[in-house]
């Protein structure tokens, strides 16, 4: 490895960011551990971003440009998951670890951005990792697959860096399409791909709308809150994360179908379910967003993510997607465009 590393080619890697149809909160721990996890997402035409290039000396370089943010570490100083770009460090040493040898510590520049707002609700930190982890794949030539890319990236931000989350968003960003998720104890996880019509997925586009309700600024603290409350069986949130669990099994059924106004209903019921589930999940901002979207004519609507803010997915009829657009555009988010893709993460050599 150490002989080749002068030619070591630049690389870029991208991978799409996830909207969580149903079942999202289910595949993290212990609920999952203890009752099993179940989750419908699918990936969009929003990107997370990493160009790797070699630098000459003994020091690497992180950029997250879209954050404005840089680092400089000696090669040899990357076991301590500090900020800034704590993520960015532990990718790296989690690759020098475990796949170069301690002893073979190339200076890199890592750079990295994403297509979407931070705080967004749609996976983009673990999508990131899951770009960084498939470039780096990418270079050195590691003999990994999708499912090794996504546990690797979700053992390097859950466990190196203790962010709390689940395991969804790094399997959506690895594999893409639409999948149906289960998830068990000691790490199980089983991706079953949806292979649907591509005019099934158009007919699902031209009825949904993305708006940008703000960033979500606690969904850490919306995910502990969900984390305590399955620790009492009985309690009213775990019943929620039961239901929720149901909807992803209903939305299989109702994709598989093409059964598309059932989908937009599961999905509607499904933000009114999760909102059971830990009380930061919603907000007065996102209540007003949400009523005047329904006023407007919306069918339904569901927050992606944790919930505390980020991005809103709307069900609106095409007669009435303009009155929403409207009704919406006073109150300070944004609209994003967005297609279905089915490609999971990508990587190439750079020329």
């Amino acid at each position: 490895m150490k002989d080749g590393l002068a030619q070591l080619p630049s690389v870029h890697s991208r991978a799409p960011l996830r909207l969580g149809l149903a079942g999202g909160g289910t595949d993290v721990a212990p609920y999952s551990d203890l009752y099993g996890g179940r989750v419908l997402n699918a990936t969009i035409s929003l990107f997370t971003h990493c160009h790797i290039e070699r630098l000459d000396g003994r020091e690497s370089q992180f950029l997250a440009t879209d954050f404005d943010q840089k680092t400089a570490v000696p090669c040899g100083d990357h076991e301590q998951m500090v900020e800034p770009l704590r993520l960015h460090r532990a990718a790296y040493a989690r690759i020098v670890r475990d796949y170069l040898g301690r002893a073979v510590a190339p200076a890199l520049r890592v750079t990295t951005y994403s297509d979407a707002p931070p705080g967004s609700g749609v996976g983009s930190s673990s999508a990131l990792v899951v770009a960084m982890v498939q470039a780096y794949v990418e270079m050195f030539q590691l003999p990994l697959g999708d499912y090794d890319v996504a546990h690797l990236a979700y053992e390097i931000e859950r466990l190196d860096c203790a962010l709390a989350g689940g395991k969804q968003d790094q399997y959506a960003a690895a594999f893409g399409g639409f999948n149906f998720m289960e998830f068990g104890a000691d790490d199980r996880v089983v991706v079953n791909p949806l292979r649907l019509k591509r005019e099934l997925a158009d007919d699902l586009e031209s009825r949904l709308l993305l708006y940008f309700t703000g960033r979500s600024r606690d969904s850490a603290g919306i995910i502990e809150a969900q984390v305590q409350s399955t620790r009492d069986p009985e309690s009213d949130a775990v019943q929620a994360m039961h239901a929720l669990r149901q909807a992803a099994d209903e939305m299989k059924e109702a994709l598989l179908k093409g059964r598309i106004s059932d989908v937009l209903r599961i999905l509607g019921q499904s933000w009114i379910t999760k909102k059971r589930a830990a009380s930061a999940i919603s907000n007065p901002r996102i209540e007003r967003i949400a009523d005047a979207a329904l006023t407007a004519g919306a069918g339904g609507l569901k927050i992606s993510g944790a919930g505390g803010g980020g991005f809103m997915m709307i069900a609106a009829e095409p007669a009435a997607r303009f009155d929403v657009i409207r009704a919406l555009e006073p109150l300070g988010g944004r609209f994003f465009s967005f297609t279905f893709v089915e490609q999971g993460v990508q990587s190439w050599k750079s020329h």
